[in-house]
């Protein structure tokens, strides 16, 4: 290929969809910060002094920013995708770096609600990340969007693990410097991504799910690579120059699916290069004018009066009716307690291990298996809500439901504290919390439309803060602070100002995770409703609109060809 054409092919490369989708991969890959607060919550209650309210205060600001994403989604209405990630960069960078400042001491010892602020600006950057990119392909991938929210859900999922090893390789095992990678690391990548982040109106290929198993694959050989890392460190004493390979070989891992975009791409290019010779007048701007075009403007109605007067499931909403309508607030209540449960357990990992004894070693691995099979949870149920979906109509709200009742096991394992259940219930937790999102985001684009899907995207993940405030601060923090003090009592020890409360037993976490699981049934329960209120939807084509509207474009194209 001379020179001209390698520049050429460059071009087409960094504006095509395939590399636009691996980008998102890349930015969603290193944005999982909040899935590893277990690893460095502990610092910040040594280094400020909290006890395990005030540290699941924190941990109820971090929920929230990550998923008060309503702003994200407004925002992106009416900027581009590449601006929305720049400022999820931007945000990521001050909450993160100032919550290091503050445990490393180099600015005095702040307010709570500073600290609330800091990890909540920190946190909120990951919803406008998972908008960007993540609305992003599910537009340019209309067909088939399961399957893509299972991939890039997966990498979110992964990320965890993936900043684990990172960490590991630059500064050791420092769980403060863990706080200063997780600034400055995500951010580099996002900036050198964004650019390429765009909607982009594409016909659907033939080869497109094969590609995207594909991507699957090497995913699933990240994924296996990083889990072995994790038992073999377990097991072995590492030091830094072997966790610099290890993390040098994930990072290979993680951008090895670049070969597969090149060589998709390397051959559209040539099959794009053909058609010109053979059409060398080739023109559809003829053809394409008489499509009607989205950025049209519409009839201005009343938001408000419409606001109760829903289209039919499958229609675009607007963001009033999608909200009024009584299966987003049936959505929105599974989501509080199936999201919010499984999220609580997560955040009290560290704790959880604690109380029943475990090594610290041990709880770091838990905290990994959470992000491996927070990965592994989101792209099964993204892939195989999508399969059993096109081949046997089976609706995504069952499987939601399924999925909420096997969370309530892994909640059940750790209110007993069978002995070292800890890491079967980490898998369960894992595996649950990551199958739910691809799931809800999927049910909400299907029954509400895409016109407004960035800003629906994000009301869907609300209710997991409100969850996780219900469950963590309010029921898990409260029972475990105040057993921690019964203890303390019972031994006849004073508790001082400013020390931090530690609880040891089952009884720390029993009666909390009783609750817990009790909230998730009800959950499901509530679930069972939506899929009995769309049992007729589902057992139609609900994908027949994207299948037409690529006819036309591909029609379109070919008349073109024909004509010339």
């Amino acid at each position: 290929m001379a020179m001209p054409e390698i520049w050429r092919f460059s071009l087409h490369l960094l504006t095509s969809r395939w590399f636009m989708a691996f980008s998102s991969l890349m930015i969603l890959s290193m944005a999982g910060a909040t899935f590893i607060f277990g690893l460095y919550s502990g610092e910040i209650k040594s280094s400020l002094g909290y006890d395990q309210t005030t540290l699941n205060m924190i941990s109820f600001f971090k929920d929230l920013g990550g998923n008060l994403a309503i702003i994200a989604g407004l925002i992106m209405e009416i900027i581009p995708p590449w601006a929305v990630l720049a400022i999820g960069a931007i945000l990521n960078f001050f909450g993160y770096f100032m919550i290091w400042l503050a445990v490393t001491g180099r600015i005095s010892k702040p307010h709570v609600w500073r600290m609330c602020l800091y990890i909540c600006i920190g946190a909120n950057s990951q919803s406008f990340t998972n908008t960007g990119a993540t609305v992003t392909c599910v537009k340019n991938f209309t067909s088939s969007r399961g399957i893509v929210l299972g991939l890039l859900k997966g990498a979110v999922g992964l990320s965890g693990a993936i900043m684990t090893q990172m960490y590991l390789a630059f500064y050791g095992d420092n769980g403060k410097s863990l706080i200063l990678l997780i600034s400055w690391f995500p951010v580099l990548v996002s900036f050198f991504f964004l650019p390429s982040i765009r909607i982009m109106k594409v016909t659907r290929q033939e080869n497109e799910v094969k590609m995207l198993y594909n991507l699957l694959y090497f995913s699933l050989g990240l994924a296996g690579f990083l889990l072995i890392m994790i038992i073999i460190q377990r097991k072995l004493t590492f030091d830094r120059a072997e966790y610099s390979l290890s993390g040098a070989v994930v990072l290979v891992l993680v951008f090895s699916p670049l070969i597969l975009v090149i060589r998709e791409e390397l051959n559209h290019w040539k099959s794009k290069r053909q058609v010109a010779t053979n059409f060398s007048q080739l023109n559809v701007s003829i053809q394409m004018e008489n499509i009607p075009s989205s950025a049209e403007p519409e009839s201005i109605t009343s938001c408000f009066k419409s606001a109760f007067k829903s289209p039919n499931r499958g229609e675009d909403h607007t963001i009033l009716q999608a909200l009024f309508n009584i299966d987003m607030l049936i959505l929105f209540v599974v989501t509080t307690f199936g999201v919010g449960g499984t999220l609580t357990a997560i955040d009290n990992l560290g704790q959880i291990g604690k109380s029943l004894n475990y090594q610290d070693s041990s709880i770091s691995t838990f905290v990994s298996l959470v992000s491996i099979w927070n990965y592994l949870g989101r792209v099964a149920s993204g892939f195989a809500s999508e399969i059993f979906l096109r081949k046997y109509n089976f609706p995504r709200p069952l499987m939601l439901t399924f999925v909420l009742l096997l969370s309530c096991v892994g909640h059940l394992l750790i209110a007993f504290g069978v002995r070292n259940s800890l890491y079967a219930s980490s898998i369960l937790i894992g595996f649950c919390f990551g199958a739910q999102w691809p799931l809800i985001l999927a049910i909400i684009s299907e029954l509400f439309g895409l016109k407004y899907y960035a800003t629906l995207y994000n009301f869907g993940s609300i209710a997991s803060p409100i969850g996780g405030y219900i469950l963590n601060v309010r029921v898990a923090g409260y029972l475990y602070d105040k057993e921690a003090l019964k203890q303390l009592a019972a031994k006849g020890i004073a508790r001082k100002v400013g020390e931090d409360l530690n609880c040891v037993g089952v009884q720390c976490y029993k009666q909390a995770f009783l609750i817990i699981t009790a909230a998730t049934f009800a959950g499901s329960i509530v679930s069972l409703i939506l899929v009995l209120r769309t049992r007729k939807f589902y057992a139609s084509d609900i994908y027949k609109k994207f299948k037409e509207e690529s006819q036309v474009e591909s029609g379109n194209i070919t008349i073109s060809r024909e004509n010339n």
